[in-house]
């Protein structure tokens, strides 16, 4: 499998009858096992077809994030989403034999006790009244990608995306800067409408999924699909209070700071991104420049980065260019039959761009490493509150590096992203709060939970200021973030694992060798251990300590308290 690129690769409807005989011939063999060998012969059997099925749903779902006018992978991608739910019950059945196998603890000390832990979430989280309703989720998902994918908005003789238009958000004129949010506004104003219907129908279904499994509403099943095992809502409360009490006054102070440096009396919403009077930092390279500097950068880091990236280079496992029809967004995927990372997103001229380039690709580094050194594929994916981790301190790992992308504005992109990773954080909780209260109150109105963003805005970031925008004004910025709609509690995860790219930040700054050491280890984990137990290993601490948030954030703070005292 050698010489291959993605763009080659060839797609073939799964047949999904065969697969279910399959896993059901499976279950049996497990039953009738003679010896605990014969289980760990299916167990690796069924990671194979599971690897093999999983490559060609992955290949669909890129190819139609890549062209969501794309009729045939349109009509596939529905397809799938319409047959995927029913295998759970399968892989449900699967993990039931081997949970009730008398080969039980030699699978645990084959695998470790995660694997279990696993299976166990799996049957907690399913349901066969729940599959229609998870059919009718991917529905209403898809649609709403779809909305913005479609995007076209007519902006300085031009046909925009939603990519496209945030460039402008970082204009020399503050007129072009305040025209672009408005005209991002009114794109979200004019689908509000069935935006509301979407989100109102989602909140229906999820709540009746949780319903269906025992649960007063959808919260304990949101958490139980992102793989939280050793910590809950009370915890995740403790740190949402730790962010409002630590970091709200500190982006107080950072926002402040931005406004004299603009000579304006407040920073507005569409001045934030407008970070120095003078201009933010820019590439001195288009496009495949800044892929040409991540391929050294990543040479220099370490053996492995430089590895790893050659293998995404040569297998097209990257594309990052902005186009018409491309879906909005960005994210890392896996092709586990050929432990093969990909990394989906939108260039548009901006810092973003290298965010990207050391985000995405910290996702994919993570898998790269996890594949390499995992023994089956349920550990080449970890939980996604440790996931973040991986993306968010390669950001940080990246920053020795920043003049070769950026010249003389090495500097300023430094500031700009370190900045932009502390005032995140009051915007990530906000999310997670909000649905939080979303689905904890699924009889709101639409324009009652829209609201209720408006007040979490208040609590959150005060700073925040809209001008001559009511649709933003009453709480309508909530709408742009995809992850509500598609990723149901998965926001909270960010903002988490900013805590542990902090602590890395801060880590390298003693002893680069240990903090990468710790960071590799991290990577090669993949999911095989839970979240409290990998934060160990990678020598982190827990996010909900009392204290944490200020421990974890005092380097960065003080290298931002500095640098705009001397402003």
């Amino acid at each position: 499998m050698g010489n291959w690129k993605f763009s080659t690769l060839e797609y073939k409807r799964p047949d999904m009858e065969a697969a279910k005989k399959k896993i059901t011939g499976m279950i049996e063999r497990i039953k009738n096992a003679k010896c605990a060998q014969d289980v760990i012969d299916v167990i690796f059997e069924m990671d194979e077809e599971s690897k093999a099925l999983g490559d060609m749903i992955t290949i669909c779902s890129i190819r139609h994030t890549l062209d969501t006018k794309d009729k045939f992978y349109e009509e596939e991608n529905e397809w799938l989403d319409q047959q995927t739910p029913e295998l759970a019950a399968y892989s449900v059945a699967f993990g039931d034999a081997l949970t009730s196998s008398p080969y039980r603890p030699d699978v645990e000390a084959r695998f470790g006790k995660q694997y279990f832990v696993s299976i166990d979430l799996q049957k907690k989280g399913f349901c066969e009244e729940n599959i229609p309703l998870m059919q009718r989720e991917a529905v209403l998902c898809d649609e709403y990608q779809k909305i913005m994918a479609g995007c076209e908005i007519e902006f300085d003789g031009q046909t925009l995306n939603l990519y496209g238009i945030m460039k402008y958000f970082e204009h020399d004129d503050r007129n072009v800067r305040k025209a672009a949010f408005k005209a991002y506004s009114d794109f979200y104003r004019s689908n509000e409408a069935r935006l509301e219907e979407i989100w109102d129908e989602l909140i229906k279904v999820r709540t009746k999924m949780g319903q269906n499994l025992g649960f007063e509403n959808f919260i304990p099943l949101g958490y139980i699909r992102q793989g939280r095992t050793d910590y809950g809502v009370k915890e995740v409360e403790s740190f949402r209070a730790q962010v409002k009490e630590v970091l709200v006054p500190l982006c107080e102070k950072l926002y402040a700071a931005q406004a004299k440096r603009l000579g304006i009396d407040h920073v507005m919403v569409y001045d934030e991104e407008r970070i120095f009077a003078d201009g933010n930092a820019h590439a001195i390279g288009g496009d495949d420049f800044m892929v040409e500097e991540a391929r050294k950068m990543y040479h220099q880091i370490s053996p492995e980065t430089g590895e790893f990236i050659d293998f995404m280079i040569e297998h097209e496992l990257m594309d990052l260019k902005n186009k018409p029809g491309k879906a909005s967004t960005g994210y890392m995927t896996e092709l586990s039959t050929r432990k093969a990372p990909f990394v989906f997103s939108c260039f548009n001229g901006t810092i973003g761009d290298m965010q990207v380039l050391t985000h995405e690709l910290g996702h994919a580094f993570a898998g790269y490493m996890a594949m390499r050194n995992q023994p089956i594929s349920d550990y080449y994916s970890e939980s996604t509150d440790i996931a973040e981790i991986h993306s968010m301190s390669m950001e940080q790992f990246a920053y020795p590096y920043a003049e070769n992308f950026f010249g003389k504005d090495a500097e300023k992109f430094k500031f700009a992203h370190l900045q932009d990773a502390i005032t995140f954080v009051p915007f990530g909780v906000s999310v997670d709060e909000f649905q939080h209260i979303c689905y904890a109150n699924p009889d709101l109105t639409p324009k009652e939970r829209t609201y209720e963003w408006h007040k979490l805005e208040e609590k959150y970031m005060p700073w925040r200021r809209y001008e001559d925008d009511e649709f933003m004004e009453r709480g309508g910025y909530w709408y742009h973030k995809l992850h509500i709609y598609l990723y149901p509690m998965y926001y909270i995860n960010y903002t988490l694992t900013t805590m542990g790219a902090m602590e890395f930040k801060s880590k390298d700054h003693e002893d680069h060798e240990k903090a990468w050491t710790d960071y590799l280890n991290l990577c090669k984990c993949g999911g095989s251990l839970s979240y409290l137990e990998t934060l160990k290993l990678a020598n982190l601490a827990s996010p909900f300590e009392a204290g944490s948030v200020k421990k974890a954030t005092a380097y960065a703070a003080q290298i931002l308290l500095d640098e705009i005292a001397k402003q």
